[in-house]
């Protein structure tokens, strides 16, 4: 559903020569948006990482694909070996019919260090993000407790509301690591240094 609108905004910037183009994960799957990240580079745009446009802590990030020097060569290859993608056809590297974006045999491992990539990256988010929404619900309880007085009933009661998504918010936290930490091993134990040192840019 949301595949076309995406691979369409990806080739206008491709046409317009726009360097860094960005995008949201519309794919309701990290796998599939992984491989939308492979499809990309068959057309000239490779992932590099979170996006400056995007805000600090959103649930839903912006990632950056940065435009690679040979990217008109591969949009024009990629358009002449694939002439229906955009029309809801096979994509590169993808199998015909059904999902688009289920990876052939051959590219699978492209796509899973790409899925890793992005697994970290994502996983970095979540601190900030949890942290701010816990210290907007400590400020949107002190209205109503303004209303009704700080009865140590009422504070028991938001204390414990409080301390449920403090809870949440740490669980998510502790997966985020594990992720974070299972990800980087992956790529660590492939060879790829990421997130790359911005110093070696």
């Amino acid at each position: 559903m949301f595949l076309q609108p995406q691979l369409r905004a990806l080739l206008r910037d491709g046409a317009q020569g726009v360097e860094r183009h960005d995008a949201r994960n519309l794919q309701r799957s990290w796998r599939k948006f992984a491989a939308f990240a492979y499809v990309a580079e068959q057309y000239g745009y490779r992932y590099d990482g979170l996006s400056p446009l995007s805000p600090k802590g959103s649930p839903n990030p912006y990632f950056a694909f940065r435009r690679l020097p040979d990217a008109a060569q591969r949009a024009e290859r990629t358009a002449q070996h694939h002439t229906t993608a955009q029309e809801g056809g096979q994509l590169p590297g993808m199998r015909p019919g059904g999902s688009r974006l289920r990876p052939l045999a051959e590219v699978r491992r492209d796509v899973d260090l790409l899925h890793a990539r992005i697994m970290v990256d994502y996983s970095r988010t979540h601190r900030r993000r949890g942290l701010t929404a816990l210290l907007v619900l400590l400020a949107a309880m002190l209205i109503p407790l303004s209303q009704t007085g700080f009865s140590a009933q009422s504070l028991l009661v938001c204390g414990a509301i409080w301390l449920f998504f403090a809870a949440l918010w740490l669980t998510g936290l502790f997966i985020a690591r594990h992720r974070y930490t299972k990800y980087s091993r992956m790529l660590r134990d492939s060879g790829v240094d990421w997130p790359p040192d911005p110093s070696l840019a």
